[in-house]
């Protein structure tokens, strides 16, 4: 029969939680930057404003849902939920994605029917309109900048920021030629740039959360080097059934099945054997949640391997 061991999960909850307050932030200038855009692209008649608002709307819900999220998370853990809410995140963060992409979709079918109008636009309102917008992602952007590297949710609104900049600038240019030149599609043009800036962020976030959902390894974990580390330990016979996943952002967990030889178990007792393990593990990769099954030689034929 095995012995397990393993260590607790943290109480300080996600990684999202930390970077409650800044989200809050991001939200409300979010969403007082799409009121004047939501003017002011009716007062221009800029599909590429409205377009614009339209994403920032989106972004500044899903920031809504990951603070939700984050907070739902935090309940502690019970006999039904054994890791609590922690995956709250990570649906947050799936609908964040799916958001985005059909505000892309929307985006882009609506400026392919005003192809071959000429609508008329008032560059100076879409100008201005657009350099606040612009201002105001990029302070944003400042706020979360660091927090995108612990959380998904953090990362989407990072990234959801950081297209909402980019597409203020792409308006500003188009206002310009429009106020040059008078080529009024511009402003059409930069309503599918928009679209297509949005598609390839969404499908990132949507990756990573599948990546996620399915329990795959973490992308920075290597499960070779794992079991050469473990297989390296005095007294380590064999390591099967290794299994590494993520319960949500800042939360790997670890497990795998650790064949020891007896006299090892004998002279030194399986608490030794985990402690030096655990701390093995622990010391040269990161992971928050590790669980060991030990398992004499003399059990190990028994047992059947699901993953070597």
């Amino acid at each position: 029969m095995g012995h397990g061991h393993s260590h607790g999960l943290p109480a300080s909850g996600t990684a999202a939680a930390k970077h409650r307050k800044k989200l809050i932030w991001v939200v409300a200038i979010t969403l007082a930057v799409v009121v004047i855009q939501i003017i002011g692209a009716f007062i221009s008649g800029s599909l590429a404003l409205l377009a614009d608002a339209g994403h920032m709307l989106s972004d500044a819900a899903g920031v809504s849902i990951a603070l939700l999220a984050a907070w739902i998370a935090t309940r502690p853990p019970s006999d039904k939920r054994t890791y609590g809410y922690q995956r709250a995140e990570v649906l947050a963060a799936l609908a964040n994605a799916m958001v985005l992409i059909v505000i892309a979709v929307i985006i882009f079918l609506e400026a392919l029917r005003r192809f071959g109008q000429t609508p008329e636009i008032h560059t100076g309102a879409m100008l201005l309109t657009a350099v606040l917008g612009a201002v105001a992602n990029f302070v944003c952007l400042l706020i979360l900048h660091g927090g995108h590297k612990e959380s998904l949710n953090v990362r989407g609104a990072y990234l959801e920021v950081l297209g909402d900049l980019l597409g203020s600038v792409a308006v500003i240019v188009a206002a310009v030629v429009i106020a040059v030149t008078g080529f009024v599609q511009a402003d059409t043009f930069a309503s599918i740039l928009i679209a297509v800036m949005i598609l390839p962020r969404a499908w990132s976030l949507l990756r990573d959360v599948v990546n996620v959902l399915l329990e795959a390894t973490p992308k920075n974990v290597d499960v070779a080097s794992i079991r050469e580390h473990i297989m390296s330990a005095d007294g380590v016979v064999d390591v099967h059934d290794i299994h590494i996943w993520t319960i949500t952002s800042g939360v790997p967990v670890f497990s795998a099945h650790v064949v020891v030889a007896d006299e090892t178990l004998n002279a030194e007792g399986i608490d030794r054997v985990l402690d030096r393990l655990s701390g093995c593990l622990g010391s040269h990769f990161d992971t928050e949640h590790c669980t060991f099954q030990i398992e004499p030689v003399s059990h190990a034929d028994h047992e059947t391997r699901h993953h070597d």
